[in-house]
């Protein structure tokens, strides 16, 4: 029989390795008489392996380089002397392999018994036991005795490090492979661990000989998941035993859309392992995917509905079906007294597609209007509007695996390896491999110190500035003549780029006039130009540092518009890549969140559009926008909107200017709130409705990237309703009809009526494991690169893009200028994270001044300050630090006793409202305490938390 290699991904629960490229010339060779055809280059072990050889192998793992040291799959190969590693053995034409006789089988005993030999034998006391590779090899090679005994070498004195929350490191379990270090070096890219030592004193170390959690490493549990012993294991492992069966399905944290595996024992979570078939992740995680699930479960859940008349009276928890009745009740009176436009919606960017889907349809069908908007609103909607404009779709342009092609990286108000920690090990490795770094920040970010990176440059503009210096970028690519003429002649719309051209040569774009403006040095700007432009292939990628600003929408299309004069647009390792905050952030926008959007981002006002929406959902639809987000609070504030539903959002926490949004909230005569916990915006409703996580329910999350992944259940809801299921009834209540029986019949509706999921089915993803929209007739299984071969507006638009300085600037009340961002142990408003172990790395915000403002201020690390802005004051604890410039101030937002969004402003962004909470003038200065409406928040937690307590007793 002739085995060819054919590389698929459709068994959800079997791994895959990482194979050669098909590009190169294949190559026939004979292994134990089986002739097998594989690509030039292949390992002799992965020949074997493809022809369903199995070579035994501890040092060896599928998603490491080969490292050739424990000899266990020594080979036999016709012509050659000795016995080859078959993991480092390169595959030739007509070579003919023997992995199995007497010889070899001899060999690999001798090789196990020294190993064996020098491991302790405990196995039926090992966490690993029914998990070891060691124990699995060792019965492979038939060991059946040691003739040396055990003397120690291993370090069998050595204490245990359980520093890590996570996982345990036991040094007497370990067989020194090396594969925990070449997983953290090749996989991670963070360089943690190191073998120290020679010969018998060889040992894994992790940093300077420091204990894990005070080493480097970011318990991303690759070196867990490599260790074939128990030299590495889950502390979920040691206290549950080995698990029982897995269901594969997708990360609920950040827009990177991790694939792991459930494993399970019954319907409890013992562990999450990234699954090596995942498109996203390949294998890979951080330490919230990985580690980070323990809030499904945790205690401050809301099991059951709770209901009040107003927001003074104490909860009291009744049925689902009252709680229903009670909101549609209060929903419909309210739309009785004040008008069909009186009410609204949020829904949700941690959601599934289907569940946002019908969030959006029950406002627009059930309540009657278009008053539905996302949070999407308050981190990228300007990446919706911008690259409508300029290339015709609201999506970033390519797969996360592009970036293996990439040649220049310019990175711009994102950090990478803090907010979507898997693809900022991708970066790290393609830039360890010779890719040029260019990032765009005001604060100096991780990727920076990428280990054997070579050439990169940080241009620290201020904040605010992004427009400037884009613009001061694109000039230099047109006065040096730098732009891809071809590209622009074939590719895109003249007059628009003869009049953007005009624009940007003008001598107000240059680095030299902007150089004042964006404190970025004129030369450093022209380099960064250069080598973007002359690289041969330049990706761009941005965050919420673009988005994020008065001019968010501006920026976006500055961004496009460098891509399209460089043409760094349609293949691989180029375009434009916005890196998207929440899991299915990009599927909230898809599924037609926004007041002026029917999913598939088609306007309310298109006749056609509506009318096939109105024939499938049997309803009259509104013609014109509703209310965004901001709209709907100064609404409020005015007396005209008065009832809100709100689904796994906390916007009395995530938006800006806070006490404006409570003042919102507190005017409401009627919120519904449906979230896992008690939040902060659930201290001004009147229903309380249990909210399900992404392990109790079916679905779909959309990434960053486009790509559309299974949400498979892997254990019953605790409140026992699916979030899909609780928007099914609540309509129903309201007297609109939904039936649905499970969200793959949602999903068929959202294909019949949106152009880009027109392909899309649960028989497809099952079948494909994943889908890159737009998946129609044209693309049937998907498009991984987008504008290949033209825009869906025809030719791609350059955009005149002036910068216009933020209102919110620097001065003598208000001298520095905050900026904010996300930190690698937290996610997002923390209701999560905060619950888990992750605390250890960081239990409250802290606010990093630079060391020149701290000395004029009299600041040391660890006081307390006070910053004020004109919105609002909170204290938060010092940390001196140089990773931003003089005059900038930086904080996360994770914790909602910190109070960053209290002093935000509501300045937002000119096409989109998005607020620009990267640019707020403030004043520091040393204070003795928190604030009083900290102190208060001190207060009303433990106030809730005993309501929590007293709950689950009741429950139990």
């Amino acid at each position: 029989m002739l085995h060819y290699f054919e590389p698929t991904k459709s068994d959800p629960n079997k791994d895959y390795g990482t194979a050669a490229s098909l590009s190169k010339e294949l190559v026939t060779l004979e292994i134990d008489g089986i002739e097998v055809t594989v690509p030039e280059g292949t390992s002799v072990m992965r020949a074997a392996a493809i022809a369903d050889i199995t070579i035994p192998k501890l040092c060896a793992t599928d998603n490491l380089e080969a490292f050739g040291s424990c000899r266990l799959c020594t080979v036999q190969i016709e012509g050659r002397r000795g016995f080859p590693a078959s993991c480092t053995t390169p595959v030739n034409a007509g070579m003919k392999v023997v992995t199995q006789n007497e010889k070899i089988a001899k060999l690999r005993r001798n090789v196990m018994e020294l190993y064996i030999s020098d491991h302790p034998l405990d196995c039926l006391t090992c966490p690993a036991n029914g998990d070891c590779e060691l124990q699995d090899m060792a019965g492979a090679v038939g060991l059946r005795e040691v003739r040396y005994g055990f003397d120690g070498h291993n370090h069998l004195d050595a204490e245990k490090d359980t520093s890590n929350p996570y996982f345990t490191f036991d040094p007497s379990k370990c067989i020194v492979c090396s594969r925990c270090v070449r997983a953290c070096e090749e996989v991670q890219g963070t360089f943690a661990l190191t073998i120290d030592g020679r010969g018998f004193d060889s040992k894994v170390a992790a940093g300077q000989d420091e204990s894990f959690l005070d080493s480097d490493c970011v318990s991303c549990g690759a070196c867990v998941q490599a260790c074939p012993t128990s030299t590495l294991v889950e502390n979920s492992i040691i206290d549950m035993g080995q698990p029982e069966h897995s269901v594969v399905t997708t990360c609920a944290y950040c827009g990177v859309g991790c694939s792991f595996k459930a494993e399970m024992k019954g319907d409890q979570v013992v562990r999450m392992v990234p699954f090596k078939g995942g498109d996203a992740n390949q294998g890979h995680s951080c330490v919230k995917g990985r580690f980070a699930f323990g809030y499904a479960t945790h205690k401050d859940r809301i099991k059951e509905p709770m209901i009040r008349d107003t927001i003074d009276e104490p909860w009291r928890a009744v049925s689902w079906e009252e709680a229903l009745t009670f909101a549609a009740t209060r929903l419909k009176g309210i739309q009785a007294k004040y008008g069909r436009e009186s009410i609204g919606g949020i829904t949700s960017s941690r959601c599934t597609n289907e569940e946002t889907y019908l969030v959006q349809k029950l406002i627009r069908a059930a309540f009657g209007n278009n008053n539905t908007d996302t949070c999407a609103r308050v981190c990228h909607s300007p990446t919706g509007y911008g690259l409508k404009t300029t290339l015709g779709e609201s999506a970033g342009t390519q797969t996360f695996d592009s970036i293996r092609q990439t040649d220049v990286m310019l990175v711009i108000g994102a950090n990478p390896t803090d907010a979507h920690p898997v693809f900022g090990s991708m970066m790290r490795r393609r830039l360890r491999e010779g890719a040029k770094l260019i990032v765009a920040d005001p604060r100096k970010i991780d990727l920076l110190k990428t280990p054997h990176l070579k050439g990169a440059l940080h241009l620290p503009l201020r904040p605010g500035t992004n427009v400037a210096l884009v613009n001061s970028i694109a000039h230099v690519i047109i006065e040096e003549g730098l732009e891809d003429t071809d590209f622009i002649h074939e590719r895109c719309e003249d007059k628009a780029y003869q009049a953007w051209r005009s624009f940007i040569s003008e001598p107000i774009n240059s680095p030299e006039t902007m150089e004042s403006i964006t404190g970025v040095a004129a030369e450093d700007v022209r380099r960064a130009a250069r080598v973007y432009a002359e690289g041969k292939n330049g990706a761009i990628f941005y965050g919420l540092g673009v988005t994020e600003h008065s001019q968010g929408s501006t920026m976006v299309m500055g961004i496009a518009n460098l891509a399209l004069a460089t043409g760094n647009i349609g293949r691989e390792g180029v375009g434009v890549n916005p890196l998207r905050g929440q899991n299915n952030v990009q599927g909230s926008c898809d599924m037609g969140s926004f007041p002026h959007e029917l999913p598939g981002y088609q306007h309310v006002s298109d006749d056609v559009a509506r009318g096939n929406f109105e024939a499938v959902w049997g309803v009259k639809l509104d013609n014109e926008p509703g209310l965004r987000i901001p709209n709907m609070f100064d609404s409020a504030i005015a007396g005209q909107f008065k009832g809100m539903y709100v689904q796994g959002e906390d916007i009395a926490q995530s938006d800006p200017n806070t006490h404006h949004v409570e003042a919102a909230l507190k005017s409401l005569e009627c919120l519904v709130v449906q979230d896992i916990f008690l939040n902060e915006t659930a201290k001004f409703a009147h229903v309380l409705l249990p909210g399900s996580t992404f392990l109790e329910k079916n679905g779909t999350f959309t990434n960053a990237e486009r790509r559309i992944n299974r949400v498979r259940k892997v254990m019953p809801p605790l409140a026992g309703k699916e979030d899909w299921e609780v928007t099914v009834a609540l309509s129903n209540a309201l007297g609109y009809p939904m039936d649905y029986q499970h969200p793959s019949e949602i999903m068929d509706e959202i294909a019949q009526l949106t152009p880009s999921f027109t392909g899309v089915s649960y028989q497809l993803l099952e079948e494909q494991g994943s889908i890159q929209w737009p998946c129609n007739e044209e693309h049937p299984l998907g498009t991984p690169i987008m504008h290949e071969v033209d825009f869906p507006i025809g030719k791609g638009n350059f955009a005149v893009t002036e910068y216009v300085a933020t209102e919110e600037r620097a001065s003598r009340r208000f001298p520095l200028l905050l900026t904010t961002g996300r930190i690698l142990s937290q996610y997002n408003v923390g209701a999560q994270t905060r619950r888990t172990d992750n605390q250890v790395w960081h239990d409250e915000d802290v606010l990093e001044v630079h060391p020149h403002d701290a000395e004029e201020r009299g600041i040391k690390d660890g006081d307390w300050l006070g910053i004020s802005s004109r919105a609002g004051h909170t204290v938060l604890r010092a940390v001196v630090s140089e990773r931003m410039q003089a005059g900038v101030v930086y904080t996360t937002f994770h914790h909602p006793g910190s109070g960053a969004n209290v002093i935000t402003t509501d300045n937002s962004d000119w096409a989109t409202n998005c607020p620009e909470y990267k640019v707020t003038a403030v004043q520091v200065e040393k204070v003795s305490q928190p604030s009083q409406w900290q102190r208060d928040f001190v207060a009303f937690d433990k106030k809730q938390q005993a309501f929590l307590k007293k709950q689950s007793q009741v429950g139990a």
